[in-house]
Formats: structure tokens, sequence, C-alpha cells
């Protein structure tokens, strides 16, 4: 994620809401996909970056302290664009729930700045129904459990995708839960940003491959999606995975079915790109691409417009110095994965439907 500059000079960071130096007010403009200081104006914003950009805070900051996206002050004033993607928010009437869903709000908003820096479509379903999105943040049952457990006989709330609508339990924002719920599950990683990028990969199978030219290429690659997704999630989670699951998937989880395989390789090339922007706005590229005489800073460059394979040679320098780095924390590895010559041409496959998505 870039950085953003107050005024001042101090250092904003994607989730800030006020400057830590100087105090003043600041947010984040979907519409020039920067962080800015803010200057009151009559009924709203002006951004400091850009004093003729005027704008309104989203009524979840407004009622709840909750978003720090801004409203063009051309717009309808209410809901930023992330916000209008909530179908159902968490019960707020229970008291941790608000504090749940800040991080989920965090982590949604770092997934939806992934798609559009991308340049990838993004429709709320209040715009289109069939085609749009909308997110359901739900919550098990029992208030007295520490971990939101569902009520006997009751079923659990699954996370999970249906065109377009994507459910993720509330349970998920507590780091308890989310750590025990790995470890049954026997994850290396689990976090709230991850399951937003795995169950967007799902969403933008339907948008970007499902009946198009992309499928057949798909099905070479991935397998045919077409076996029946339930027979193969149970035979998944009642006999595991095969034993040379290493050599073909970037996770266990991706082996149970060309969906899951897609998804999980597409949060995968998310995760890439995203930790390389991040690096390169902060000067640390491990290495230049061969060739490319764009400025350092040049993300774009560095996430689509450049071969493949530079790109890749990119993040296994980073992701080899950022484990490294963890270690030396007494850490777990940042990126606990091994992307063999398989996984590689997946990760490709997902970088170059973007890019034909995005010409």
């Amino acid at each position: 994620m870039k950085v953003g500059r107050c005024a001042c000079g101090n250092t904003l960071f994607f989730n800030n809401t006020i400057c830590s130096s100087c105090g003043r007010a600041v947010g984040f403009l979907p519409d020039k996909l920067q962080m800015s200081a803010l200057e009151p104006i009559d009924n709203g914003y002006a951004a400091a970056l850009d004093a003729e950009a005027h704008y309104v805070p989203c009524q979840n900051q407004i009622e709840h302290g909750i978003c720090n996206w801004l409203i063009p002050a051309t717009e309808e004033p209410g809901l930023c664009m992330s916000c209008r993607l909530n179908r159902t928010i968490p019960d707020l009437t229970i008291p941790q729930n608000l504090v749940h869903w800040h991080q989920i709000e965090q982590a949604k908003r770092h997934a939806l700045y992934s798609l559009l820096r991308l340049g990838l479509p993004l429709i709320s379903k209040l715009d289109d129904e069939e085609r749009g999105l909308a997110f359901d943040f739900l919550a098990d049952k029992d208030p007295d459990s520490e971990f939101t457990e569902p009520l006997p006989g009751q079923e659990p709330v699954l996370t999970g995708h249906d065109n377009g609508l994507i459910t993720l339990n509330v349970a998920e924002a507590d780091p308890v839960a989310r750590t025990r719920h790995r470890q049954q599950m026997g994850e290396t990683y689990r976090t709230l940003l991850g399951h937003f990028r795995h169950e967007l990969g799902h969403y933008y199978w339907d948008r970007l491959i499902a009946a198009t030219p992309l499928e057949a290429p798909f099905r070479e690659l991935f397998g045919d999606e077409r076996a029946d997704y339930g027979e193969a999630l149970a035979r998944h989670y009642e006999q595991g995975p095969a034993a040379d699951w290493p050599e073909h998937f970037v996770s266990a989880y991706a082996s149970s079915h060309p969906w899951e395989d897609w998804a999980e390789t597409w949060a995968h090339f998310l995760h890439m790109t995203d930790t390389l922007e991040t690096a390169a706005d902060f000067g640390l590229i491990v290495r230049r691409i061969p060739g490319d005489t764009t400025p350092d800073a040049s993300l774009l460059a560095i996430t689509l417009d450049a071969d493949f394979a530079a790109l890749m040679d990119q993040w296994l320098s980073l992701s080899v110095l950022t484990n490294a780095l963890n270690r030396s924390m007494g850490l777990e590895d940042a990126y606990p994965f091994v992307l063999t010559p398989t996984v590689r041409a997946k990760l490709q496959f997902v970088h170059d439907a973007v890019k034909s998505k995005t010409a």
C-alpha cells in the first residue's frame, strides 16, 4: 500500500483518520486512490493535495467512526463506495461487534483498494443485482460464547461466496478464534484480508473467466470446474489432500476443487502485487526489473505491465527478505508458501486475465 503525506509532511497510512503530528483530519480519496490531509470548508472538506477537490465524509464515519473513505462533493452524500457494498453489518447492540466491524472494514477497504488500483470492475448489487457485489457480516447467535459459537442445533455462519454475495463470519475478526480455526484447519496463514481476497477471487472468476474465451485454458491449467463442488469439498475434508499437493497447488485447500484453486491463486496474486507496491513505495526494490527504464516507484509497471517472470523474480526476492526479517524478530514467516513451476503458471494465468480485462 502506498503511504501519503500530510500537509505538515508527516506520513499518512491507509487507515488513518487524523494526522498524528498536526491533528488534521485525513482520509482516503477513492477517485484519486490517495490518502490526503483535509481542510474544513462549508459542508465538507477540501483535499490538501488538490484544493479544488471537495469531499464529504462517509455516513459510517459520522455515525460510527468506522470509515475513512470520502465521497466527492459532486456525488450524493451518504455511504462511500466501500460501505455501499455492505448488505448486512454486524449487530451493534453487542458492544464487541463494533470493534470487530472496524477490523473487518479495514481489511475490506484494503482488498477493494487492490481491485481499484488494478482497474477491475467494482459494482454494487444496489446498482446491478445480477452482476454486482455485496457483503453480509454475520455472527453465530450465542452472545455468551467467547468465540461466538452457534447454539446447539444451529447451523454455523460460513464464510463464502454466492453469486456476488460474500458472507464473512464476524468471529474471524477475533484473533483468538481465528488462530483456533487456523490450527483446526491445519492452515499456515489465515487473516481477514486473506478471506476477502479469496472470496473476491470467486466473484471475479464469474466476471473474468466464466463463459469467456479464457474458460478453456482455465480448465487445462486448473481443472474442470464442472466437477461436483459439494462432493469435492466433502472428499477433501474426509480424506485430506493428496500427498503430492505441494507440487501442484499453492495450498492444501486449493487442491479441493478448481474453483478453490483459482480463488487461492487469485488471493496470492493480490498478496504479491500489494506487497510489491508497498516495497516500491518505500524504496525497497530488491532488484530492478530487467530492461525497465521507468522510475522504481512505477508501481503499475511492477504489477501488470512488466513481464510476469520479472514480477515473480521481484516477489521471490522480497518474500525471502520478509521471511528473514520475521525470523530475526522471532516471528513466523510472513509468506510460508512454496511457489512451484505449476503454481507460478497459475499465477501468470491470473496476472494475464487481470491484464486483459484492464487493457
